[in-house]
């Protein structure tokens, strides 16, 4: 038993470290899972999709003195106003296509050969946007018009498969809407909000049977570690972000993806 709780704090941690990130949570998850053994363990996917609360709450956290005003506003406020139509409007075609492909997606993509080919073609993706990034058009979330909304969660849809990076695609997708670094992480942010919930919700009331009480502990304590490190990773990455382009997180997926295939080459024991 005490080499759960060992495994969900080191998940929790992985959670939230790499969940704002540009380099993929889930494949990060898919591979420590499968690396640690948890992946055949009790309830196993049901605590990969809870541990990702523990993550958005962090954010939520972190910018609670935004959220309130962006709801203390709604209806009453253009800016408020804006702001929630842009989130729904880049919320909707993961939501609809993740809805949809939902069976296919967790049969056909949750595996470390499919993590590793997408870290590896993120990873190119994301040099050759920073190679021909322009000027930023967009320095504010204020800005940001329902067009670029769209863009932006059409992107998301890229995420889906897993390695991909949900913050990737849509921070990616920011840019090449115009908006500067530090806005289209912000965004990317405030989008993961409602992505997260419906996805724990959905993936939750799906696998509930699954659950006891015994859960509880190893639940919070990959939960709680979740927390803490993703607070301190998005405080990193709003800093960093100022004053340096993501083709650092790109060699990283180059990297890592190149170890991946080469750890599950056909053959190798």
């Amino acid at each position: 038993m005490e080499a759960l709780y060992v495994k969900a704090f080191l998940l929790g941690i992985v959670e939230g470290l790499t969940e704002f990130l540009p380099v993929s949570s889930t494949g990060h998850l898919i591979i420590a899972s499968h690396w640690l053994g948890f992946d055949s363990e009790h309830a196993a996917s049901s605590f990969e999709v809870f541990i990702q609360l523990g993550a958005i709450l962090a954010v939520c956290w972190y910018f609670r003195a935004r959220i309130a005003t962006v709801m203390q506003g709604l209806g009453r406020t253009a800016p408020s106003n804006r702001f929630a139509l842009n989130i729904t409007i880049a919320f909707l075609p993961a939501a609809v296509i993740g809805l949809l492909s939902y069976h296919q997606i967790k049969a056909l993509l949750f595996s470390p050969w499919v993590v590793a080919w997408a870290m590896v073609i993120g990873g190119v993706l994301i040099l050759l946007i920073e190679w021909r990034l322009g000027a930023a058009r967009i320095q504010a979330i204020d800005d940001i018009k329902p067009r670029h909304a769209l863009q932006i969660g059409c992107a998301q849809v890229l995420a889906l498969i897993p390695g991909a990076s949900r913050s990737g695609a849509t921070i990616m997708g920011g840019l090449l809407s115009g908006l500067d670094r530090k806005t289209a992480t912000e965004f990317s942010f405030f989008l993961a909000m409602p992505v997260m919930f419906s996805a724990t919700v959905f993936d939750l009331a799906k696998n509930w049977r699954a659950l006891s009480v015994d859960d509880i502990g190893i639940f919070g304590v990959g939960f709680i570690t979740a927390f803490v490190s993703a607070l301190l990773t998005v405080k990193f990455l709003l800093q960093f972000v100022s004053r340096h382009s993501f083709a650092v997180f790109a060699w990283y997926r180059l990297a890592f993806g190149a170890f991946l295939l080469w750890h599950y080459r056909p053959g190798a024991s």
